[in-house]
């Protein structure tokens, strides 16, 4: 993976004169289309004034998770702990929402502003074991240039 090279295109297009949901959509297309293992990539974002995720732009095979309580699977944990989850294999969560039968694991990255966690980039994969540092760096990249439009 060359994360440098990612970096630029991810910063183009958070740089470029199209509308914010537009711009999130690309990126989806842009992480899903160069890195082979990410299945499915999407932003969640927080509802409104509600304990709840919802769906934004995304890549991928649709989901019936489109609106995720805070605190339920990796995503509503993400909202509650702030804290970046790597999961290398789905099947050993207690706490995990299956997305299909295919995803073995996923990553759930928040994105802040002004300190505040206000959404996150989920990306799954059907490939067990396969995040890695990387992964997490660039998507943590990712997550703070998404901040400057958001």
């Amino acid at each position: 993976m060359q994360t440098d090279n990612l970096k630029q295109q991810i910063s183009i297009i958070v740089n470029n004169s199209k509308a914010k949901e537009e711009k999130l959509q690309a990126i989806c297309d842009y992480l899903a289309s160069e890195i082979s293992y990410y299945d499915w990539v999407g932003f969640y974002f927080k509802n409104g004034d509600k304990e709840e995720l919802k769906l934004a732009e995304f890549t991928g095979e649709p989901t019936e998770h489109t609106i995720i309580p805070f605190g339920k699977g990796i995503c509503g944990q993400v909202a509650v702990s702030n804290e970046n989850f790597v999961v290398q294999d789905v099947s050993e969560q207690d706490n995990y929402i299956s997305c299909g039968w295919k995803v073995k694991s996923e990553i759930v990255i928040p994105i802040f502003v002004n300190n505040e966690n206000i959404g996150q980039i989920d990306i799954d994969s059907h490939t067990a074991n396969v995040f890695t540092e990387r992964d997490e760096a660039l998507l943590e990249f990712v997550c703070k240039e998404v901040a400057k439009i958001l």
